[in-house]
């Protein structure tokens, strides 16, 4: 795999193709919206497409980049667990997992509206949100009236995607999306969803002038808004 570097609030980043980002300056990684249990959350309601093993898959492909950047530290940008009882469902061996991978860095949990309390067996530190140097990593980018256009804020959320034309082919998938003031990392986790940064709703957090990192297989595809495809339009019950 090969990362993308960029810039952004002044401080060098690297974009993953798995939706990690990676700050050298400050020695960090950064990954949104892990989701752990979501599977087993959907399994109990009956979702029997949706095997629950998203959890290993989520924690194996993070400790495999984790090993591959070794960063001092992670920052988890909320959403991590996919509710109250995740932990509660996690496997032994999956819990182990995860307790090595913090165990091994300075590790923060920014609280998120799917977990806003994270359970003390994880491990790590807890936090509404955290300034690193110009950058301010929280859950939700800060929009309205009362909240000013920020400057280096980090955030996740949104699981932004996006649709594009390359090489005579229709591309959709999971983007970094930043309008120079807002960064807005892609979910990491293995049965996360997207939606699509034309959409509405993502006009009332990002400039007009926003770009895309498109994830590959492998790299990161730079695109700019008017070179993106409008989403599909939904079915109508």
């Amino acid at each position: 795999m090969t990362a993308t570097p960029f810039t952004f609030a002044g401080v060098r980043l690297l974009a993953d193709p798995t939706g990690l980002l990676v700050c050298p300056e400050y020695d960090l990684a950064i990954v949104a919206d892990l989701h752990f249990e979501k599977g087993s959350a959907f399994a109990a309601k009956g979702a029997a497409l949706l095997p629950p093993y998203d959890t290993r898959a989520t924690l194996n492909l993070l400790g495999q980049r984790l090993r591959h950047y070794r960063p001092r530290s992670l920052v988890c940008l909320g959403d991590s667990f996919h509710d109250h009882g995740a932990t509660g469902r996690l496997s032994s061996g999956d819990m182990a997992r995860l307790r090595r991978l913090v165990s091994t860095h300075d590790w923060t949990w920014v609280a998120g509206n799917h977990d806003p309390e994270i359970p003390e067996e994880a491990g790590g530190r807890v936090v509404p949100a955290v300034a690193v140097g110009p950058l301010v990593l929280r859950h939700e980018a800060l929009t309205g009236p009362d909240n000013p256009l920020p400057a280096g804020e980090v955030s996740g959320h949104y699981h932004p995607k996006a649709r594009v034309q390359l090489r005579g082919r229709r591309m959709s998938g999971r983007c970094f999306v930043s309008d120079g003031a807002r960064l807005i990392l892609p979910s990491f986790g293995a049965y996360t969803g997207g939606l699509d940064v034309l959409e509405p709703v993502m006009a009332q957090v990002l400039r007009a002038d926003f770009r895309v990192l498109l994830l590959g297989r492998t790299r990161v595809f730079p695109f700019r808004r008017h070179q993106l495809l409008a989403p599909p339009p939904r079915a109508v019950a």
